[in-house]
């Protein structure tokens, strides 16, 4: 990594419940990258609500300056949402139709909640990814309430060690990714990034 600096990562948290089980991985995971030395930020969209995407005011609207920020800010992007009919959910949509270019050269990472492993989310997610010229893990770790998470707390042996092996290789490929990115961006030679210089 360039000058040391550590790896940012923005982990959303995009389920609206109360008692998120989504939100609560989100957080364990934020927690583990955080002792493994990464910067995180961790957006949690019940208590950052965003409004409605609209392409003809969300760019000049009050909120959306400091969240672009925090966005730009990030080298990797770990994203927690439920599975709602097979898909992410909307708050979750929301958050990624407000960006796109500041996706460009990232790392995704997907966390589902879902009883049927959410193999759909993690390719919509995916095809995100690709659309905003962004990299994806080549998997993503799915959980089930009760079973993995109960109460808040991750009571799945076989869980907790996913989510290890999940915060290693996203502090991994995405410290790889950003020191190309970086380097990249700095320099003269061809390549898709150059039109972000």
């Amino acid at each position: 990594m360039t000058h040391n600096a550590p790896l940012h990562v923005l982990a959303v948290s995009a389920s609206l419940h109360q008692r998120s089980v989504t939100r609560a991985v989100v957080e364990a995971v934020a927690q583990n990258l955080e002792r493994e030395g990464c910067r995180v930020d961790v957006l949690d969209l019940h208590s950052e609500p965003l409004p409605l995407f609209d392409p003809d005011a969300s760019f000049q609207a009050g909120y959306y300056a400091a969240l672009q920020k925090r966005v730009v800010a990030a080298d990797v992007f770990v994203l927690g949402t439920p599975d709602y009919h097979g898909s992410m959910s909307g708050a979750l949509k929301n958050f990624l139709d407000h960006f796109w270019r500041e996706f460009a050269g990232k790392l995704f990472a997907s966390m589902v909640a879902s009883h049927e492993k959410g193999l759909t989310v993690t390719d919509h997610l995916r095809t995100v990814a690709r659309q905003c010229y962004a990299w994806s893990m080549p998997y993503a770790v799915s959980f089930v309430e009760k079973e993995d998470v109960r109460g808040g707390e991750i009571v799945s042996a076989s869980f907790r060690s996913r989510l290890e092996m999940f915060t290693r290789d996203v502090r991994v490929y995405g410290e790889v990714l950003t020191k190309q990115r970086r380097a990249d961006l700095a320099s003269t030679e061809p390549g898709f990034l150059a039109r972000l210089r």
